[in-house]
């Protein structure tokens, strides 16, 4: 009984192995189309997206626009609080309308009419001193007449040209004066300037970060603005996948708000800075389609295709073993040469037909 027990028990052993192998998943490779792609997740921005930030620091006065307005370059959005500056400005006014040349005409007229006269004492003394060689060349007069005349034209001529340079002098630093406090204006100007936070593009507020009465600095953002109906994919690309992508590659676009669907994009910008905190390059995707709606920070996740061969031999990726070996129909494993890989595909160069049986490993 024991001998006869012990035979049943070994065929049942011997039952079960054989149909646990016949019930192994059995296929043979197919022939269809392989894409190799690398995957990247990323957000969605609105073209030329952007923060806005104030240059200077300050009180909110007042907002002028609210979230989904449409703008336009150079269009205010925040007005800061000026008071100071308003005031230095009105100050760079008066000190400008002060310094202005024809506000100092006056002071230039005076020293015009002293140089006229000196001019015409020179041209009188001139004329006295010229006669006056006449006669000593004709032996009329004496001497000491003929010197005196001629130091008087001297004298006539140096305060001619000291009252000349005093004009010129005058009038150079009233030109100076009036540029200097012309450009303090500017500056003035310039400063009132910003504090009106103004908009660097057309396109749309996407978010206001602050409200009425709060302080801002030049470290926090306002606003963020972009284009109001162009929108790229900012993508996260591993740093050991960069290598592949080139300028033009076809991406395809998943999103959970549009689930099932698939939209195309080409990559448009690769950033050639990696960061060293995630190990990741930036790259951007132009749309190609795109979804009817979309909105800034939407997340989507891309596989961004390498390359693509047709009439590939192919067999699920779980069907090979350590990257290089198959299980024949008869439970012996073959050595193959892969090609491209998806996620889910992989190509078979050598070793495998189209007529063979692979099983599908125990996992």
């Amino acid at each position: 009984m024991n001998i006869n027990r012990l035979i049943l028990q070994l065929f049942f052993v011997i039952f079960f192995i054989t149909s646990c192998n016949s019930k192994k998943e059995k296929i043979q490779p197919t022939v269809e189309n392989i894409s190799e792609s690398v995957y990247a997740s990323g957000i969605v921005k609105s073209k030329n997206q952007y923060q806005v930030f104030a240059s200077v620091n300050g009180i909110i006065k007042k907002i002028l626009v609210t979230e989904g307005d449409v703008v336009k370059k150079g269009n205010p959005l925040v007005i800061i609080l000026n008071e100071s500056t308003r005031l230095n400005a009105d100050n760079a006014r008066l000190a400008a309308d002060y310094s202005a040349l024809n506000a100092n005409m006056d002071k230039l007229n005076e020293l015009r009419v002293n140089l006229d006269l000196a001019k015409s004492k020179v041209a009188n003394d001139s004329l006295l001193m010229v006669r006056q060689q006449s006669l000593w060349s004709q032996q009329i007069g004496t001497r000491i007449d003929l010197e005196q005349k001629e130091l008087a034209y001297k004298n006539s001529k140096t305060a001619y040209e000291a009252a000349t340079y005093r004009y010129n002098d005058l009038k150079k630093q009233l030109q100076f004066a009036a540029s200097q406090s012309q450009k303090n204006v500017e500056i003035s100007k310039s400063l009132e300037d910003d504090y009106i936070i103004k908009s660097d593009i057309d396109g749309k507020v996407y978010s206001v970060l602050k409200e009425n009465g709060e302080m801002v600095t030049a470290q926090n953002p306002v606003a963020v603005i972009g284009s109001a109906d162009e929108f790229i994919t900012e993508l996260q690309v591993d740093e050991y996948d960069i290598a592949k992508i080139r300028m033009g590659q076809k991406v395809l676009l998943s999103f959970d708000s549009y689930k099932g669907h698939i939209f195309e994009a080409a990559i448009s910008k690769i950033n050639p800075i990696m960061n060293e905190r995630s190990r990741s390059f930036t790259v951007e995707a132009t749309f190609v389609t795109k979804p009817a709606v979309l909105y800034p920070f939407l997340t989507t996740e891309a596989n961004i295709v390498i390359q693509t061969k047709q009439k590939a031999l192919t067999i699920p990726r779980n069907y090979l073993i350590d990257d290089s070996l198959v299980l024949t129909g008869n439970n012996e494993k073959r050595k193959v040469v892969t090609g491209l890989k998806d996620y889910q595909k992989v190509e078979i160069l050598s070793g495998l037909s189209a007529t063979d049986y692979i099983l599908k490993p125990a996992q």
